[in-house]
């Protein structure tokens, strides 16, 4: 029994920021379905945390990815709780404009290539998905941002390519989070689909 106590203990002790940080990423994710303005406050705890994972993981691209999340996670706050409009009471959910659709796969292009070739640089081992993960981040943040609904499309893509890094990299507790990513990310989805049918 002690033995065992001393695995938890030193395990715990081991990965204790990992752990914090994916309660936080749950708690984000949950209060993003539900389009609540708390996602940010658990945003930039998530964020701030992972910066030391990826770090120590040597996911350079994905820490790089928490330094943006905690500027972006600020002015969502601000955005969501400042926004007004006469017509509508909260920021309300939208589909993305063909226009739009151009600009976020042209910036989402051209930032795989800038990370690509920073990666390429370093002892990164996973340079390309790395970086694909990265860029798509930053472009379906800004998204949630805006609460474009096709975000949430981004993000299943993003976290099923992230569950099979993070495996490689033996990061369970991270795999653990991005799975339940995963799975809340359809229930996202087809939540602000039924939210989106009744504004329009």
């Amino acid at each position: 029994m002690q033995a065992f106590i001393s695995l938890i203990s030193n395990w715990f002790f081991s990965n204790y920021i990992e752990l914090f940080a994916t309660i936080s990423g749950l708690l984000y994710i949950y209060f993003s379905v539900k389009q609540n303005v708390l996602l940010w406050f658990f945003g930039i705890i998530t964020s701030a945390l992972y910066i030391f994972v990826y770090y120590n993981s040597k996911f350079y691209a994905d820490m790089s990815l928490q330094f943006y999340y905690l500027a972006i996670s600020f002015y969502g706050w601000y955005f969501w709780v400042f926004y007004k409009n006469k017509e509508e009471k909260e920021f309300p959910v939208s589909k993305t404009n063909f226009k739009e659709a151009f600009i976020y796969i042209t910036i989402t292009i051209l930032l795989f290539a800038i990370y690509s070739v920073i990666l390429l640089q370093t002892d990164s081992n996973i340079v390309y998905w790395d970086s694909f993960t990265t860029a798509a981040g930053i472009t379906a943040t800004w998204m949630l941002v805006k609460k474009k609904i096709e975000q949430w499309i981004i993000w299943i893509i993003v976290d099923i390519v992230s569950i099979v890094l993070y495996l490689n990299k033996e990061l369970y507790l991270t795999v653990i989070l991005f799975i339940v990513y995963t799975i809340l990310a359809f229930v996202g989805y087809f939540a602000w689909k039924k939210n989106l049918a009744v504004k329009v």
